[in-house]
């Protein structure tokens, strides 16, 4: 894990993020978001660039608001 403040400053805000989609997606039963949280809790602990990191969080929920437009 890098100890950059910036990376870790954004991994801290994407978990943080993704426990909200976790906890969202679990009370009202909804996978998609279950799973995105779960992905953005995880992620950020084998990823130490700070730009890869925001690319990736951004195609995660971006693919989310794709998925839930879709229906799913």
């Amino acid at each position: 894990m890098n100890l950059d403040p910036t990376s870790l400053l954004l991994s801290i805000f994407i978990s943080a993020v993704g426990v909200g989609f976790f906890l969202y997606g679990k009370k009202q039963q909804r996978a998609p978001q279950l799973a995105v949280g779960l992905v953005l809790i995880a992620y950020t602990y084998f990823v130490t660039s700070v730009a890869l990191m925001l690319g990736i969080a951004v195609a995660l929920l971006l693919g989310l608001w794709l998925a839930v437009k879709m229906g799913y």
